[in-house]
């Protein structure tokens, strides 16, 4: 009886462990997926981190993310626009501006740009900023957001399962993007540690991220080796 009481115990702390995280998720606008925490409470170099969150004005239009690198934050918070985001990740200085392809920072390194993100018009929106240390075989659970999503890998590979299929990206691209309200699991592949930068520019007035099991689909486990 004593083991059997142990056990219970276990698996009540289980169940009551996974519906907080689920709260949290859809409460707490500062959590990232499921998975996520905010950076201020990193206790590791793994894991997956919100790195800055920031509202945004409306937008009429598709936009994409671009992506700079500073040698100091001073020098990217000069330039910065309304749009634009600085942070620190991946041991590097960032400015993240959403806006339109043909924009470019008037200094600074360009790394890249991903888009087009297909947002709501009219609709206010925030860039969510993610950095994400993953090794092989790591995934999350099935979600989704009220926005795209956008990755952008600069070591190792990842699969994205979604109810279309599947995509890889990996640091020579593609860059990986899904839309918003889309159902989705990511999985870690490949034989090396996945290092990455992430968006979630997702509806002001909605949580960062949503636990699917509302929506009835499974993932059929297209990126889990055979």
């Amino acid at each position: 009886m004593r083991f059997l009481s142990a056990a219970l115990a276990v698996l009540l702390w289980s169940v009551g462990a996974s519906f907080f995280d689920v709260a949290l998720a859809q409460l707490d606008p500062r959590r990232g997926p499921p998975g996520c925490v905010p950076v201020a409470e990193r206790r590791a170099e793994i894991g997956c981190y919100v790195v800055a969150s920031i509202p945004l004005s409306e937008f009429e239009g598709p936009v994409f993310w671009h992506l700079d690198r500073f040698g100091s934050r001073a020098e990217a918070d000069a330039i910065k626009g309304p749009t634009g985001t600085v942070v620190e990740a991946l041991e590097r200085v960032w400015l993240f501006t959403i806006e339109a392809q043909d924009w470019k920072a008037i200094a600074g390194a360009h790394v890249g740009k991903v888009g087009p993100l297909v947002i709501k018009p009219g609709v206010k929106h925030t860039a969510s900023y993610l950095e994400a240390i993953m090794l092989p075989g790591a995934e999350t659970s099935v979600h989704h957001h009220p926005g795209p999503e956008a990755l952008f890998v600069f070591s190792g590979e990842e699969c994205m399962e979604t109810p279309e299929g599947m995509s890889v990206g990996r640091p020579e691209g593609p860059n990986i993007i899904v839309s918003g309200y889309v159902p989705h699991r990511l999985t870690i592949t490949g034989a090396e540690k996945r290092r990455s930068l992430g968006l979630i520019l997702h509806e002001s007035s909605q949580p960062i991220a949503i636990r699917e099991h509302e929506h009835g689909w499974h993932a059929k486990d297209l990126c889990r080796p055979n």
